[in-house]
């Protein structure tokens, strides 16, 4: 939009939601004669355009102790609405946001002479595959990043990181869970099983070998998800029914459609009967 060069131009970014919302604000006698828009970067954020000489009874202050607030509907504006000033309310919306700014700053503050940001993280103890580990964390590390990252147990896979897929699924205290929405400082004093732990001195679980029997893999990601949630199905119902099966790989996506497979697998392995429950991440 052009601006002639004698104008005042003053662009303010405004969090409409907190003002009493944008139609609140367009239609405020307040601010009559400003363009107002929203911006579309944010919801609920826009900005107000003001061009040319502003009017200088609206440039005061108010005496008034205490704040205005604006009516939630336009057409039914409070007794003070009228007495409101751009100057004033730019101010109060100004002081906003920069409080609002702010905030991830205070947040981010670095301790004295360290240029290293402050990171919580808490001393856990965890029993992986029949291994007890003493771990430090950090408070925000998935048990995904500490079994791969940290710990290399990549066996576990990463898929959606958001909880969908099931790639990602470990046995906590022999219940399955999805690693990659699971904080690592939630297994302090318990036991985890990956896909790891299956295999004990070199010898497959009777479950990998039905997947193998039964052509289970496919292209392969999918599979140490399949095989956990399969395990822990196994430790509480030894002989499951392809009903039960599927009920329990519900949360685990197979992109190669390859599910009829993987339910004879697991129904296999639990008429073959190898089910002994986890005792501090053995078998």
């Amino acid at each position: 939009m052009p601006v002639p060069a004698e104008n005042t131009v003053l662009v303010v970014s405004v969090d409409f939601v907190a003002i009493g919302g944008y139609a609140s604000v367009r239609n405020h006698p307040a601010f009559k004669g400003l363009t107002i828009a929203r911006t579309g970067q944010q919801a609920g954020m826009g900005t107000i355009v003001t061009r040319g000489r502003r009017d200088a009874s609206r440039q005061r202050v108010s005496s008034r102790a205490g704040v205005h607030d604006m009516s939630s509907d336009p057409e039914k504006p409070t007794e003070l609405d009228g007495d409101i000033s751009r100057r004033e309310f730019l101010g109060a919306t100004g002081a906003a946001l920069v409080v609002t700014a702010a905030a991830p700053v205070v947040g981010a503050q670095t301790p004295p002479g360290n240029g290293a940001p402050i990171r919580p993280h808490t001393a856990i103890r965890l029993t992986v595959n029949g291994n007890v580990q003493r771990v430090e964390v950090d408070d925000h590390w998935t048990l995904a990043e500490l079994l791969r990252d940290h710990l290399r147990l990549t066996g576990t896979k990463l898929g959606c990181e958001r909880g969908e897929c099931g790639a990602c699924t470990v046995l906590v205290d022999d219940k399955p869970v999805y690693s990659c929405s699971y904080l690592a400082v939630w297994v302090d004093g318990r036991t985890v099983l990956t896909v790891e732990g299956l295999t004990k001195n070199g010898k497959l679980d009777p479950l990998q070998e039905a997947f193998i029997a039964h052509d289970a893999p496919q292209c392969g990601f999918c599979t140490s998800g399949q095989l956990m949630s399969a395990k822990a199905l196994l430790l509480h119902t030894p002989r499951p029914t392809p009903a039960d099966v599927r009920t329990a790989l519900a949360g685990n996506l197979c992109r190669c459609s390859n599910y009829n497979r993987i339910v004879e697998a697991v129904v296999a392995a639990g008429a073959a009967g190898s089910t002994t429950r986890t005792q501090g991440g053995g078998q």
